[in-house]
C-alpha cells in the first residue's frame, strides 16, 4: 500500500541513496506534471517529499510546493538550506566546514574508502544534530576485506552510541534503528513509496529513473502500472521475510544490480546488515548493563549472510 511519493523537480536533483545522479543539464520538471503530482499525491493521501536540485526554484514552483504538506530534501551545497527538513552531503568535502544546527537531519553520501571517517564525523555531530543517516554508496563492490574494515568501524562506535543515546542525542540510522524496531523497516519503494521524475513519469525510485530512465511504470496521465507488484512486498522475498536485520534498507535497485532479482539481495547487502545489527545488539549490550536502560534483546546469531540459513527455512 502506497504512504509516500517522492517528487523529483529537476533532473539535477541531488541523490540521496547509493545511486548516484551524474546529470548536469537541469531540466525542471513542468509546473503542469508538478502540479498533477501533487493533485494524485492528495488523492492516494500520500506524504510528499521534493528532492531539490541545487539551484533556487521559480516563484510558481514555491507556491505551488507551498499549496501541500511536504518534506524538502536539499543537497548540502543548495542555494538555500535553511528551510530543508533532510540535508544530504556527497562526500566528506561538503562537511569539512559545514555549520551543523541544532536538532537537523542529515544524509551522508560515502564510499567505502572514506568509511573510517564515520567515528570522527559521528562523535564531532552526535551533540548537536537529530539524525544521521549514512549511505555507503559502492556497498555492492565490498570485499571480504572490506567487511572486516567495517566491523572495526562499528565496534568503535558502540560505547559513544550507547553513551549518546542515554542522552537523547544523535540517532544513526546504522546502529540505533535496529534497537528500536521490532520489524523490518525497509525503503520499500515501489510498494509503500514510488517516485515522480521531472518527465512526469512514474518510476519505483529516483535510482531506476537515472539508470533506466525508459523502464518507467506509468505517468501521470495514464496512471501507476507496477508489472508483478507483489515482488516489491516483504513476504514475497524469499531471503528478507526471514531476516531480523530489521533496519537495512533492503535496497530493491541494488537487488536488481547485482541479482538481477527485484526481491532478493547481495551478499555485499546482506553482510553489512547483518554487521551493524551485531553492533546494534552489543550497543544494546551496553544499555542494559552500564544504563540498566530497558532496551529489547536481539538474539545472538552464528551468520552474516541469512542465504546460508535457506535450507533451515
Amino acid at each position: 500500500m502506497l504512504k509516500y511519493i517522492v517528487i523529483e523537480l529537476c533532473d539535477t536533483s541531488t541523490s540521496y541513496c547509493h545511486y548516484s545522479n551524474y546529470c548536469d543539464t537541469p531540466e525542471l520538471i513542468s509546473i503542469d506534471n508538478l502540479k498533477a503530482a501533487i493533485l494524485f499525491a492528495m488523492k492516494q493521501n500520500l506524504n510528499i517529499q521534493f528532492v531539490y536540485p541545487d539551484y533556487n526554484l521559480p516563484k510558481e514552483y514555491h507556491e505551488a510546493i507551498n499549496s501541500i504538506d511536504h518534506v524538502k530534501i536539499k543537497s548540502s551545497n543548495a542555494s538555500n538550506i535553511s528551510d530543508a527538513d533532510i540535508i544530504v552531503h556527497n562526500g566528506l568535502n561538503t562537511i569539512t566546514d559545514f555549520n551543523w544546527t541544532k536538532g537537523s537531519v542529515h544524509v551522508l553520501r560515502i564510499s567505502k574508502a572514506d568509511m573510517g571517517n564515520i567515528p570522527e564525523l559521528v562523535d564531532k555531530t552526535k551533540d548537536i544534530i537529530a539524525r544521521l543517516n549514512i549511505v555507503i554508496t559502492d556497498i555492492d563492490r565490498f570485499t571480504e576485506s572490506d567487511f572486516v574494515d567495517y566491523k572495526n568501524i562499528l565496534q568503535k562506535l558502540e560505547n559513544p552510541i550507547a553513551d549518546s543515546l542515554t542522552k537523547n542525542n544523535i540517532l544513526l540510522n546504522l546502529l540505533t534503528d535496529r534497537i528500536i524496531l521490532d520489524k523490518m523497516n525497509n525503503c520499500n519503494a515501489g510498494y509503500e513509496t514510488i517516485c515522480v521524475a521531472p518527465n512526469g513519469k512514474f518510476y519505483v525510485c529516483p535510482a531506476f529513473y537515472h539508470d533506466t530512465p525508459k523502464k518507467s511504470c506509468g505517468d501521470l496521465a495514464n496512471g501507476l502500472n507496477i508489472k508483478n507488484p507483489q515482488l516489491y512486498r516483504l513476504d514475497h522475498a524469499p531471503i528478507c521475510r526471514h531476516c531480523d536485520a530489521y533496519q537495512c534498507k533492503r535496497c530493491v535497485w541494488l537487488n536488481n544490480k547485482t541479482t538481477f532479482e527485484i526481491n532478493t539481495p547481495s551478499h555485499e547487502q546482506c553482510v553489512t546488515a547483518h554487521l551493524e545489527r551485531n553492533s546494534s545488539r552489543h550497543i544494546a549490550e551496553i544499555l542494559k548493563n552500564k544504563y540498566s536502560a530497558d532496551v529489547q534483546t536481539i538474539k545472538d546469531i552464528d551468520y552474516l549472510d541469512p542465504f546460508d540459513k535457506r535450507e533451515e527455512w
